[in-house]
């Protein structure tokens, strides 16, 4: 996604909406009518992807590597994801789907029908879950920093903390603040804290609830 996206828009009070479903990457958005053996071989990629991530890590994952496992040739790898950190970040979309069902539409505290502040630390625990779960792919498939802040699914996941924020402490600039709170999730810090410094996420996620209070208290 290229770094030229519009920002998000300027503070629009509670009444902003909700944010709409996106890939983790780019997706198929940019072609949305995929031709038969075009997906046949989108699928074949990542297949070889997903096998090369299990059997050797994720630094295993080069587009070379890729296309000699689905035997194809490089280019065809380049022109389905662009470069290594779309085809990483395309491994990671079916997980990053289901995390935005769950806190767009889930059922609660996750989802709508909590109070603002209860979905926020909903939101922050599952979050450092997912993150935990399939961390080696996420630092990966970290792009570089003039991309890191427009991938679309970050700007989803930012759209929807605003969004609680505006809820939960009218009148508070609730897109910095959205920004501190999503700084906690980052990947690069959870690999630091749960493997280097050997906090249990229980830690962490104490850590949020903590957080979210503070900047929601009035």
């Amino acid at each position: 996604m290229s770094s030229t996206l519009p920002p998000f828009p300027a503070s629009q009070g509670p009444a902003a909406k909700t944010p709409v479903m996106v890939e983790f990457g780019a997706g198929d958005a940019v072609e949305p009518c995929l031709r038969a053996d075009a997906a046949r071989n989108r699928a074949r990629l990542l297949d070889a992807a997903a096998r090369l991530v299990a059997e050797h890590g994720a630094a295993a994952v080069t587009m070379e590597a890729v296309a000699a496992a689905a035997q194809v040739g490089k280019g065809t790898v380049f022109r389905r994801f662009g470069d290594r950190t779309g085809l990483l970040t395309a491994l990671l979309d079916h997980s990053e789907k289901k995390f935005q069902a769950s806190f767009l539409s889930g059922p609660p505290p996750l989802g709508p029908g909590a109070p603002a502040v209860e979905r926020l630390g909903a939101f922050g625990c599952a979050a450092l879950r997912r993150a935990d779960a399939d961390l080696e792919l996420q630092l990966a498939a970290e792009p570089c920093p003039d991309r890191r802040f427009v991938v679309p699914a970050r700007r989803v996941r930012h759209g929807h903390v605003v969004l609680l924020l505006r809820q939960a402490v009218p009148g508070a600039d609730a897109e910095l603040l959205a920004q501190t709170l999503m700084g906690y999730l980052e990947p690069a810090l959870i690999h630091h804290l749960t493997r280097q410094c050997h906090m249990p996420m229980e830690r962490l996620q104490a850590g949020w609830h903590d957080l979210v209070a503070r900047l929601t208290r009035v």
